[in-house]
């Protein structure tokens, strides 16, 4: 979800909608800014800009107690604001279950699914997952990119309460957004999972084999940037049946081929120990009722030859196939002038 279109659906929700600076630092935290990098961007109506000490008191002291209070969650801070606010909105039943007037139905065309009205066609896959995680396996989720593996992971995230047997506290972190190098994978890692960040490493690491996690990582990929120890660490806290980290990791090619840890023909660490999943193409079946449902709530009908058509230009591609159902939209509503 943009930033853009967060904040206005906050705005609604909202007995008092947020004032201009308020909103200007929503919009920066949605975007991941630290409050150092809003100096170049937030400025005062004569052009002179903040203090940075300014925005951290108007995040801490404003805008942070009131999304608490929206969402009834205490645990709101700068790393989790983005993630706590989508699952509020995606669960939230003001949500709109169908398309306004003239809203094209073939969204969002890049990036993830993160409303469960909008997720579709996983639902074999979503069931292999939960199945290796009950009996307490990590998973690798391998596929194309653009197929949809950022929105599998995020309706793993919303099926948590089917999971309840877990007894564990997910958190999902995506590895392309702010993780520069391994000491910020660390720094990032125990802080969401609730390590205080003035521990030592050694003492953050022994806090953990006290944690049940699960553990959610996204482009997990951005790990080759890192020294092999890195994987290591992880393969260390998540192997076995009581290990305080469960894996479920997403990449476009398959561990191996990512990670060539060792020599001789010897697994990567993370290979080692992960179930994998792989997501494929939609086939014909799944097209037509991605098709069928997304025009059902609309007064347009794609003809069997548009449909035909889809088929073979997006090879069974979902975010190639939505792209394409989009254009087709939009080309008779312009015509039917809808």
């Amino acid at each position: 979800m943009e930033a853009e279109k967060a904040l206005e659906s906050i705005q609604q929700r909202l007995r008092k909608p947020l004032n201009s600076i308020e909103s200007k630092v929503f919009t920066q935290i949605w975007k991941g800014k630290t409050y150092d990098e809003m100096l170049g961007i937030i400025y005062k109506s004569n052009d002179k800009p903040y203090s940075e000490a300014y925005f951290v008191e108007v995040a801490n002291k404003k805008l942070f107690p009131r999304i608490k209070t929206l969402l009834n969650n205490d645990d709101i801070d700068k790393y989790n604001f983005k993630e706590k606010i989508e699952i509020f909105l995606s669960n939230d039943d003001e949500i709109i279950e169908s398309p306004e007037d003239n809203q094209n139905p073939f969204l969002p065309l890049n990036g993830k699914v993160d409303t469960p009205k909008q997720f579709f066609g996983r639902e074999k896959e979503i069931g292999e997952i939960l199945d290796f995680l009950k009996s307490s396996c990590n998973v690798s989720i391998i596929g194309d990119d653009g197929i949809g593996k950022s929105s599998l992971l995020w309706a793993i995230c919303q099926q948590n309460e089917n999971l309840i047997n877990l007894k564990r506290k997910f958190v999902f972190m995506d590895l392309n957004e702010h993780i520069d190098n391994q000491e910020t994978f660390y720094e990032e890692l125990f802080y969401r999972i609730g390590i205080s960040s003035n521990l030592s490493f050694r003492d953050s690491k022994r806090d953990l084999e006290n944690k049940k996690i699960l553990l959610i990582l996204d482009n997990v990929s951005k790990l080759s940037e890192f020294t092999p120890g890195v994987r290591g660490q992880l393969r260390s806290w998540s192997e076995g049946m009581n290990a305080p980290l469960k894996l479920v990791v997403a990449a476009n090619k398959s561990l191996p081929e990512l990670f060539n840890d060792y020599k001789n023909g010897i697994n990567s660490p993370l290979e080692a120990i992960c179930q994998q999943v792989n997501i494929f193409h939609w086939n014909e079946p799944t097209i037509r009722e991605f098709i069928t449902k997304r025009l059902q709530p609309t007064t347009i009908d794609f003809t069997e030859a548009d449909i035909q058509k889809l088929i073979q230009a997006s090879g069974g591609h979902p975010q190639k196939l939505t792209q394409l159902c989009y254009d087709l939209y939009k080309k008779y509503s312009h015509k039917n002038n809808i």
